[in-house]
C-alpha cells in the first residue's frame, strides 16, 4: 500500500521525520510529497525542500521524495496511492485535518487518511516556529535534521534581529 504525507515541509523538522519513519512501518511505500503552493511564500524553494527530505530519509528503503500542484487527491490517484498520512500535534490540528479528510472524501471516497499522533517531544514544533526561532539567532539543532539548521543559520546570517536596532523609548508625562 502506497501513502502520501503531503505538505510544505518548509523546513522539514524532526516531528515531521517521526511521522515518516512510523509511516514506513505501516506502508509499502510513502511518498513524501511537497505541495507547490503558488500562495505562499516559502523559505526555500521546492528544490532545496526535495533536497533536504531526501538527505534527511536517506535511511529509509521505502521513502520516495516528490512534489505536485493542485489537489491532493488528484496527485494520489495519478501515481496510484491509497492513502493520505497526516500528523497531528495538537487539538487545533485535528479539528482542521478532519475537515480537511471529510472533503477530501467528497472528491475521491476510495482514498483514505491515516492520523499518526506526534510523539509528545514533537507536540509543540512546527516549521513556522524553526523559523521564527532561528530568525532570531536561536539554536534550531534539537529540532531540525544538522544539515537543515546549518541551511537555516546560513539563510538568516545576514538578516539584523531587532535586538540589533536601536531602541525606541518615549517618556509619558
Amino acid at each position: 500500500m502506497i501513502a502520501i504525507y503531503p505538505g510544505s515541509f518548509d523546513p522539514i523538522t524532526l516531528g515531521h521525520l517521526d511521522i515518516i519513519e512510523r509511516g514506513c512501518g505501516l506502508f509499502d511505500q510513502v511518498i513524501v510529497a511537497v505541495l507547490r503552493n503558488p500562495g505562499k511564500t516559502p523559505l526555500f524553494t521546492v528544490e532545496q525542500r526535495l533536497h533536504q527530505i531526501e538527505v534527511a530519509t536517506k535511511h529509509l528503503s521505502n521513502v520516495r521524495i516528490d512534489s505536485f500542484d493542485g489537489l491532493t487527491v488528484d496527485y494520489a490517484r495519478k501515481i496510484g496511492a491509497s492513502c493520505l498520512l497526516r500528523g497531528l500535534r495538537v487539538l487545533s490540528d485535528f479539528e482542521k485535518e478532519l475537515q480537511m479528510c471529510h472533503t477530501n472524501k467528497t472528491l475521491a471516497a476510495n482514498i483514505e487518511t491515516i492520523f499518526l499522533a506526534t510523539a509528545v517531544e514533537y507536540a509543540f514544533l512546527s516549521s513556522s516556529v524553526v523559523k521564527e526561532i532561528a530568525r532570531f539567532g536561536g539554536s534550531v539543532d534539537h529540532l531540525v535534521p544538522s544539515h537543515i539548521s546549518l541551511e537555516l543559520s546560513q539563510c538568516f546570517s545576514t538578516i539584523s534581529t531587532p535586538n540589533s536596532l536601536p531602541m525606541k523609548t518615549s517618556i509619558v508625562q
